[in-house]
């Protein structure tokens, strides 16, 4: 793709996720469990990921989620938890998602969580574009970004490790 500039390489993904997984742990270290919610596609890989290094530095368990609905009509979709109120009860939820722009997509990922007692609701991005139009506070941010909107962030994932973020 022409005009793309590599903003993190799979090597700077890496360290971001560690740095990540230990902000989690940190944050949740009273903790016995926690939920990370991860958004269908990159928001479900970055939250497997994030599971795996949090399991590997601290005794916590983890329960991992995926929330599937579609990003330009999410009222037409509804994520669907296949999590009971019991499971949820009193619990902190991290709701994940590769990239955050407006916060609308984050927005909607906390939603279903809404109707159950949980303890918190935390969010979790690799890159956020601080472009706020919706009520929402990314707690945990891999990396900042300046954009303008019309600039786009596109973050690849492969099972390979072949991980990279690019401005186009």
């Amino acid at each position: 793709m022409e005009n793309q500039t590599l903003v993190l390489n799979a090597k700077q993904i890496e360290q971001r996720l560690h740095r990540l997984a230990w902000q989690v742990y940190e944050a949740c270290n009273d903790e016995q469990e926690i939920i990370l919610a991860g958004i269908a596609q990159n928001g479900m890989f970055l939250a497997r990921r994030i599971q795996q290094l949090v399991e590997s530095i601290s005794p916590l368990t983890i329960k991992l989620v995926e929330l599937k609905f579609d990003k330009d009509n999410p009222l037409q979709t509804s994520p669907v938890l296949h999590l009971t109120a019991e499971e949820l009860n009193d619990k902190t939820v991290i709701v994940i998602d590769d990239v955050s722009n407006s916060g609308r997509t984050l927005m909607y990922g906390v939603k279903p969580f809404l109707e159950f007692p949980i303890r918190s609701i935390l969010t979790l991005v690799l890159v956020d574009r601080d472009h706020n139009r919706y009520p929402v506070k990314t707690n945990f941010v891999g990396l900042s970004l300046a954009t303008t909107m019309l600039e786009h962030i596109r973050v690849e994932f492969s099972e390979q490790g072949e991980h990279a973020v690019y401005l186009d």
